[in-house]
């Protein structure tokens, strides 16, 4: 698992590299506010796990980084993902890295 600043993540996504973003935050949160990633809850993706594509990278935001660490570990550990990205400090970094005029619930 790497842990990336929201700079970095973002420069990933640009050159088109095939990374799979998912935010685990809860709907309301993403609701509130979001960068584009694809919205699975941290709940949801633990049961989910095993039909996600373990060849590509998958890059994991929450608010903060606490959420998308824990769950990039429980994916590493219990299901054998070895391409696991974690923004940063999460949307609090990508809003000030990247995108000042997002909305953080």
């Amino acid at each position: 698992m790497k842990i990336l600043k929201a700079t970095e993540c973002f420069k990933m996504i640009e050159s088109n590299k095939a990374i799979q973003c998912v935010d685990v935050r809860e709907p309301y949160e993403y609701e509130f506010g979001n960068c584009g990633f694809q919205n699975i809850p941290m709940e949801t993706l633990r049961h989910q796990a095993e039909q996600m594509d373990k060849s590509i990278e998958i890059m994991l935001l929450c608010r903060s980084g606490k959420r998308a660490e824990a769950i990039g570990n429980l994916l590493e550990v219990e299901h054998g993902f070895e391409h696991i990205i974690i923004v940063e400090n999460g949307m609090l970094g990508w809003k000030e890295e990247v995108d000042t005029t997002l909305s953080i619930y």
